[in-house]
């Protein structure tokens, strides 16, 4: 039984799009929790929890945590909350993320309420990192490494073979909404407000 007061957003978009800048925003004005599966797995970590026990090891060793251990996390981090009112950014990150959390949000009540896609061209997205880096470099601090012409093709290229499959759930689900991700920040907040009302 879906609770009245649940809301759940999951954020897509290639790197560059905004979605951190936008799902701030988002979180502060409609009074969502935006969740990082990495924070919570470095709070479980800090605290010495039986899942941060398991996890340890893992993100020692830099590898991937698997997806039955992250919905577990997610499912301890939601079953906390009064209402589930929460922004996932960065996750899912494959299809079978996707539909264990869909199982998940379906057990405490609260489906997917939107998944906006942040539209933005390639070349406009390479422009942008790369101007991102210019002016990191002209404050004198330190350029992300990822803020070069090259890096950021590659990922963006990356990107789209990761996340389409994502994007043909989401969209057979019938969750997904386009928004033009091209404007000033406030436009595109306005769009994405639009499409979640």
């Amino acid at each position: 039984m879906t609770q009245s007061g649940n809301k759940v957003v999951i954020f897509l978009g290639p790197p560059g799009a905004g979605k951190g800048t936008q799902a701030e925003r988002l979180a502060r004005e409609e009074g969502l929790t935006k969740i990082s599966t990495g924070d919570i797995l470095r709070d479980h970590v800090a605290r010495g929890t039986e899942l941060g026990q398991q996890v340890k090891p893992i993100l020692d060793a830099g590898a991937l945590v698997p997806d039955d251990i992250l919905i577990a996390l997610i499912r301890d981090y939601l079953r906390g909350m009064n209402a589930v009112r929460v922004i996932f950014d960065g996750f899912p990150r494959t299809r079978a993320q996707a539909e264990a959390l869909d199982r998940l949000l379906e057990d405490l009540g609260a489906p997917v309420t939107a998944v906006p896609l942040l539209e933005v061209p390639d070349e406009l997205l390479i422009e942008r990192i790369v101007e991102r880096g210019r002016q990191a470099a002209a404050r004198g601090e330190p350029v992300r490494s990822d803020d070069t012409e090259e890096v950021a093709r590659r990922r963006q290229q990356v990107y789209r073979e990761q996340t389409q499959p994502l994007i043909d759930y989401y969209e057979t689900r019938g969750h997904l909404r386009s928004v033009d991700g091209v404007g000033t920040m406030d436009e595109v907040y306005g769009r994405i407000a639009a499409v979640l009302h």
